[in-house]
C-alpha cells in the first residue's frame, strides 16, 4: 500500500522534503499546504491538507506551529506524523504533544536527519564492528562559514538573526543527537557559548563537552563564522574525528570516512566521496525512507518523539551549564 503524504509548509527547507518524497518507493506526495499563496501549495491551511485523504503528515513549519498542528492531526487516523526540529517551543510543550500522540496511538517522529547522513551511519557500522576498540574521544568541528558580516543568514534563513538561541538550539542540536547515536547518552555536559557577530541576537560560537562514565568525551567545537577545507560547506558542515583504543575514524570535508588502525599510518577508506543528491548526503531522503520502511514493518522507528525528548534535555542542560559556568550532571 502506497502511503499518501501531506506536506505542511513550503519554506526553504521543506523543498528538500518535497523533492525527497518524489524518490521514495511506497510513498507519494499527495498534497501540500502553505499560508503563502505565492508558494503554490494545494491548500492554504492544515484543514485542507487533512481533508485530502493523507496517511502521513509531514510538518515542515516553524516550532510555534508544531503543537497545534500535531493536536489537530491526531484524531484523523493517520499512520504517522513527522515533525521538523527544533521540536515545539519548549520541553514542556514537546512532552505534552508526545504524550498526546502516544495516547492516540499515532507514531510521532522528529525530523532529525543528521544522524542519517551516510558518514555517521558509516561510523556507527565501524563502531559496531569493533574497528576502533573502545571509543574515547569524539570531536566535531562545525564550520559552515555563513555567519560573518551585517548580512549574515539573510540569503537563506534570515530568521536565524533574531533567534535568542542559535548555535545549540538550531544547529548544535543535530550533533548532540549524532553524539548520542554514536556514543550513547552522556553523564554530564559543560558549555562555553558566545556571540561573535553583533548583527545577530543569539550565540554563534562555542564549545559543548559531553562526558561519559568510562572516561570518554565528545566535543562539539562550533563556529558559524569560520569555514573548513571543502568545495561545499553544506555537505558535511565540518569535520569529525572519532578515536578509540584500537583505531580512529576521520570524516573529511568531501564526505569521505577513513579508518586508521592504532599504531599505524596507513588508512582505509570506508566511505568514498561522491556527489550526493538532496541535502547533506541525501539525509532527508534517508530519514523519510526509514520512516516508510518502518511503517511497513521493516525495523523500528528511530527519532520517535519520546526518544527525542532526551535530545531536548541535552540542549537545555547545555544552556544551563553555560549560565552556571560549570559542568552539570544529566540525570
Amino acid at each position: 500500500m502506497t502511503l499518501r503524504v501531506g506536506l505542511l509548509g513550503l519554506g526553504y527547507f521543506a523543498q528538500f522534503h518535497r523533492e525527497a518524497w518524489g524518490r521514495i518507493p511506497g510513498a507519494t506526495l499527495a498534497a501540500t499546504a502553505d499560508g503563502d499563496p505565492a508558494k503554490g501549495a494545494d491548500h492554504p491551511d492544515l484543514d485542507g491538507l487533512l481533508d485530502a485523504g493523507i496517511d502521513l503528515l509531514d510538518i515542515a513549519t516553524p516550532p510555534p506551529t508544531h503543537a497545534a498542528a500535531i493536536r489537530a492531526a491526531l484524531p484523523r487516523g493517520l499512520r504517522a506524523i513527522i515533525c521538523q526540529k527544533p521540536f515545539c517551543t519548549s520541553p514542556e510543550e514537546a512532552r505534552a504533544v508526545t504524550e498526546a500522540a502516544e495516547a492516540a496511538g499515532v507514531p510521532l517522529i522528529v525530523h532529525e536527519n543528521f544522524r542519517f547522513q551516510p558518514w555517521f551511519r558509516t561510523m556507527r557500522a565501524a563502531l559496531d564492528a569493533g574497528r576502533i576498540g573502545r571509543p574515547l574521544s569524539l570531536t566535531f568541528r562545525l564550520r559552515p562559514g555563513d555567519g560573518q558580516g551585517e548580512d549574515a543568514y539573510l540569503a537563506r534563513q534570515p530568521y536565524f538573526r533574531t533567534m535568542p538561541r542559535l548555535l545549540i538550539h538550531e544547529t548544535g542540536v543535530h550533533y548532540l543527537d549524532v553524539f548520542r547515536y554514536l556514543m550513547g547518552m552522556p553523564d554530564g555536559i559543560y558549555a562555553d557559548l558566545r556571540r561573535l557577530n553583533p548583527a545577530i541576537r543569539g550565540e554563534d560560537a562555542g564549545l559543548v563537552v559531553l562526558d561519559y562514565g568510562g572516561g570518554a568525551r565528545a566535543v562539539l567545537d562550533g563556529n558559524r563564522l569560520l569555514d573548513f577545507d571543502t568545495d561545499d560547506p553544506r555537505r558535511t558542515f565540518g569535520t569529525a574525528l572519532l578515536e578509540g583504543t584500537e583505531g580512529s575514524l576521520r570524516l573529511a570535508g568531501d564526505g569521505a570516512v577513513t579508518w586508521r588502525r592504532f599504531g599505524t599510518r596507513e588508512t582505509e577508506t570506508l566511505l568514498h566521496a561522491r556527489d550526493w543528491p538532496g541535502f547533506a548526503g541525501d539525509s532527508v531522503h534517508a530519514l523519510q525512507s526509514h520512516v516508510v520502511r518502518a511503517l511497513s514493518g521493516a525495523g523500528a522507528l528511530e527519532n520517535t518523539a519520546r526518544d527525542y525528548l532526551e535530545v531536548i534535555e541535552m540542549v537545555e542542560l547545555a544552556y544551563a551549564a553555560f549560565e552556571a559556568r560549570t559542568r552539570l550532571p544529566l540525570r
